[in-house]
């Protein structure tokens, strides 16, 4: 096992020292770090609740491809981000 001595050092420099590079390595953590969020599944129902309209308005969006559906079996699902995406600027 390797020993290190410190000669002339007090224990508050050996603390900044320590320090500065824990903050050093966290920074380059943070810097690259993204978490990926889950994705969140609404309904059709949910969907019509987000906007205030009826569900045949939901089934009309996705006829037109505003939205994009995803199906598990016959229960059919819409990704937030994606509805998020849909939507665009009026020009005022």
């Amino acid at each position: 096992m390797e020993q290190i001595q410190f000669l002339n050092v007090t224990p508050n420099e050996l603390k900044q020292e320590i320090t500065k590079e824990v903050i050093n390595h966290l920074d380059k953590f943070f810097k690259d770090f993204k978490p990926k969020q889950p994705n969140e599944y609404l309904t059709r129902l949910e969907v019509a609740k987000m906007f205030s309209v009826d569900i045949s308005t939901i089934s009309n969006w996705q006829k037109s491809k505003r939205l994009k559906p995803l199906a598990i079996g016959a229960r059919v699902y819409f990704l937030r981000s994606d509805i998020e995406q849909s939507l665009t600027y009026l020009n005022s």
